[in-house]
C-alpha cells in the first residue's frame, strides 16, 4: 500500500502518537487524513478532517465509519492505561482498559472493513506494545488488554486477508508521550514511530517491532517462563539504571 494518495483514519489524534501519525500522513502525501479524537476541538493540526469519535462507544464508532466511508487506512492507535493490577485493582477498571484497548479496536475493525474493502482493501494498524508479551506490577490490566489485542490483530488478520486489507501489529517499548512521562528511561519519539509503522504498510509487513525494547521482549518468547520473568526482571531493572 502507499500512503501517498492514501485516505487514513486516525484515532486519539489530539496528541500523543495519534497526533505524531496525522501529521506524518499528512507529510507523506495523504490525500485526506480523518483526525478523531473524543473531544475534537482539541484537535490542532491544520489541514485535517476532524471527527469526534470515542471508541469505546459503539455508536459513535458507527457514525465515524459512516462519515469516513472512503478511508483505506485505519490507524488503531487511542488507548489508555490505568495504572491497575489485576488481582487487588478496581474490576471496573481492568474492564475499562479492555473495553478501550481490545473491544474498541475490534469495534472499529467490524464497522470499517466493509468500507475498506470496497475501497480495494486497504490496511489497518493498531498500535500495541512490547506489554503484549510481558506483565509489570501496577500495569497489569494494561498487559492484559494488549495481550488481548495482539491475539485479536492476529484473529483478524486471517479474516481480512480474502478481501485484501493488510493488519499491521505495532509494537514499542516506551514513546516520549505524555503516558511516559514518568518513566526516565530511552524513549522513541513519536514521529520516528509513526514513520517505523507507515514504512511496516508500505512493505506489506504484518508486524513492526519499532524499537530494540520490543525487539529484546519478543526475542525472549521462547523461554520458559521462569527464565523469561527472570530475564525480564534484569532488563527492567538495567533500564532504569540507565
Amino acid at each position: 500500500m502507499d500512503i501517498n494518495n492514501s485516505v487514513a483514519l486516525v484515532t486519539g489524534a489530539n496528541r500523543g502518537l495519534g497526533r505524531a501519525f496525522t501529521q506524518r500522513l499528512l507529510e507523506r502525501g495523504a490525500r485526506k487524513v480523518y483526525a478523531t479524537a473524543r473531544r475534537p476541538e482539541t484537535v490542532d493540526l491544520p489541514g485535517v478532517e476532524v471527527l469526534p469519535l470515542d471508541i469505546a462507544d459503539p455508536v459513535s464508532v458507527r457514525a465515524a465509519a459512516e462519515a469516513a466511508a472512503d478511508v483505506s487506512l485505519l490507524i488503531n492507535n487511542a488507548g489508555i492505561s490505568t495504572g491497575t493490577d489485576l488481582v487487588t485493582g478496581p474490576l471496573n477498571a481492568v474492564r475499562h482498559e479492555l473495553e478501550t484497548n481490545l473491544f474498541g479496536h475490534l469495534g472499529m475493525i467490524r464497522e470499517f472493513a466493509p468500507s475498506l474493502a470496497g475501497n480495494g482493501g486497504g490496511a489497518i494498524v493498531n498500535v500495541l506494545s512490547a506489554m503484549s508479551w510481558f506483565g509489570s506490577k501496577g500495569g497489569n490490566a494494561y498487559h492484559l488488554s494488549k495481550a488481548a489485542a495482539w491475539a485479536m490483530t492476529n484473529g483478524v488478520r486471517l479474516e481480512l486477508a480474502e478481501q485484501g486489507t493488510l493488519v499491521t501489529a505495532v509494537h514499542l517499548g516506551l514513546a516520549d508521550t505524555d503516558m511516559a512521562a514518568g518513566w526516565p528511561v530511552d524513549k522513541i519519539a513519536p514521529s520516528d514511530l509513526a514513520d517505523a509503522a507507515l514504512d511496516g504498510v508500505e512493505a506489506g509487513s504484518a508486524e513492526v517491532l519499532a524499537d530494540q525494547w520490543s525487539r529484546d521482549v519478543k526475542s525472549r518468547l521462547p523461554l520458559s517462563p521462569e527464565e523469561f520473568s527472570a530475564a525480564m526482571d534484569r532488563a527492567l531493572a538495567e533500564l532504569m539504571a540507565t
